[in-house]
């Protein structure tokens, strides 16, 4: 993999604070198909290597999105 970081497509989904974490993994996989949603439970532990095909979907206990997703 080389060091350019320049991602295709949409990289951030602020408006999907808030949402049910499954629709939020569909919505941002259908904005921007070269990407997979992973949702994660508030408090595992991912992996931090940056990768342009990946975004974590972070939710709480109640499956709601904490924090914006985006590519990384």
């Amino acid at each position: 993999m080389s060091s350019d970081t320049t991602c295709q497509g949409k990289s951030s989904w602020p408006e999907l604070l808030g949402a049910e974490g499954k629709v939020a993994a569909a919505t941002i996989e259908r904005e921007n198909p070269l990407v997979e949603a992973i949702i994660v439970p508030e408090g595992s532990m991912v992996i931090l290597d940056f990768r342009c095909d990946r975004v974590w979907v972070w939710v709480d206990k109640r499956g709601i999105v904490f924090q914006v997703p985006g590519i990384g």
